[in-house]
């Protein structure tokens, strides 16, 4: 299995992970909440697989592509 890189759309704050490690996610699904100008912006998985590792915890800041987490798939 390959691990896929989940970065972030754009610069904000996690507001919420809504995955743990192990998880099966299909893709489309919500995987972290990034609040950005008073938004919430969810950040959906790319593809179908299990969240191998998560680099991100509210309330950290982020950047635009900052690695939020990784998936095997």
């Amino acid at each position: 299995m390959a691990l896929q890189d989940v970065p972030a759309p754009m610069t904000g704050t996690v507001k919420e992970v809504l995955v743990s490690i192990g998880d099966r996610v299909n893709a489309g699904e919500e995987l972290v909440i990034v609040e950005s100008m008073k938004m919430e912006i969810p950040v959906e998985s790319p593809a179908a697989g299990v969240v191998a590792e998560i680099l991100v915890a509210p309330p950290d800041r982020i950047d635009e592509g900052a690695l939020l987490l990784r998936l095997q798939v």
